[in-house]
């Protein structure tokens, strides 16, 4: 296959238009910690236009957008807005909405996303440790948190799933949540933050990626696997990329962009021809997955897959 022709369906990438003034952490005297540093160069604007010209030279054919961070008062005016934004540009196809999960409001915002047809899962990002041995169950806001729980309970009445974005040394709440509530399918996003490049690093996060894949109804999606203060490059991602295919499986792994954020650490044509490169080798129909056809089934596209 000429890899210029491969189908992408970008399965994780944001837009905002500041001029809203709606991402008060893109506020220009805003400063929060981020896992790459300084980022603000993502003070701007970043709409399908601006989408279009970084991906140019690569065929993506449908992306799925990822709620960013939008005012914490009113997260279902996003679900709005990029309803709007969708009908007006022909993208996204599918949109990961914000939601509070320990909140008292939390059905009242669930049934309000659930109300546009273009959402389809929830991203809270629970509240997470700093180190493997820093975890504290029942921290209010983290996935053991009983009210957290009880939110997340409710994701499958709606016909949501739900979207984690965790270091992958909380993969033990994850299975306690999992096993609560099978019905409630997960993708774990940014490659389960494998940041820990050393060999000890390495090896708890592959263990912990062992043990997601092992609930059925867990995917996973290859993206955010910068790191701080180094361009992306294929040396140090390949590896990542490869054993997290070989635990999945092809049919539960995703590739995406995670622009413009991952833009801080390399171009969307350094990551998607790194992508392309660490799959050279794989059969055809395994790259139609990765690339594509798996997000079909994931985001319920209304598209068809490629075989």
């Amino acid at each position: 296959m000429n890899d210029s022709h491969l189908p992408i369906i970008d399965a994780h990438h944001h837009f905002w238009n500041l001029g809203l003034g709606r991402h008060p952490w893109l506020a220009p005297d805003a400063l929060i910690p981020f896992r790459y540093g300084d980022y603000s160069s993502l003070k701007s604007t970043f709409m399908p236009e601006e989408y279009r010209a970084v991906s140019a030279g690569h065929n993506v054919v449908a992306t799925v957008t990822m709620e960013g961070e939008w005012d914490e008062d009113d997260p279902v005016a996003e679900s709005a807005w990029i309803s709007g934004v969708a009908e007006d540009h022909g993208t996204p196809m599918a949109h990961v909405a914000r939601a509070f999960l320990h909140r008292a409001d939390a059905e009242e915002v669930l049934a309000g996303h659930a109300g546009f047809p273009i959402v389809r899962g929830i991203r809270h990002k629970p509240v997470a440790a700093a180190a493997p041995d820093r975890i504290e169950r029942g921290t209010r806001g983290s996935m053991s948190d009983p009210a957290w729980r009880r939110g997340y309970a409710m994701l499958s009445r709606h016909g949501l799933h739900f979207e984690l974005q965790a270091p992958w040394w909380h993969v033990d709440e994850l299975l306690d949540l999992m096993a609560a509530h099978p019905e409630t399918p997960v993708v774990v996003n940014h490659t389960f933050l494998p940041a820990d490049r050393s060999p000890e690093g390495l090896d708890g996060w592959r263990t912990a990626l062992k043990r997601a894949a092992s609930a059925p109804q867990t995917t996973i999606k290859i993206s955010g696997i910068g790191l701080a203060g180094r361009p992306w490059s294929l040396a140090d991602n390949r590896a990542i990329i490869r054993d997290t295919i070989e635990i999945f499986g092809p049919d539960r792994c995703l590739f995406a962009s995670n622009f413009p954020v991952d833009g801080l650490c390399g171009s969307f044509e350094a990551i998607y021809s790194g992508y392309k490169e660490a799959t050279a080798d794989l059969p055809r129909a395994d790259r139609l997955r990765l690339f594509h056809d798996n997000a079909i089934r994931v985001y319920r596209l209304p598209i068809a897959p490629t075989a």
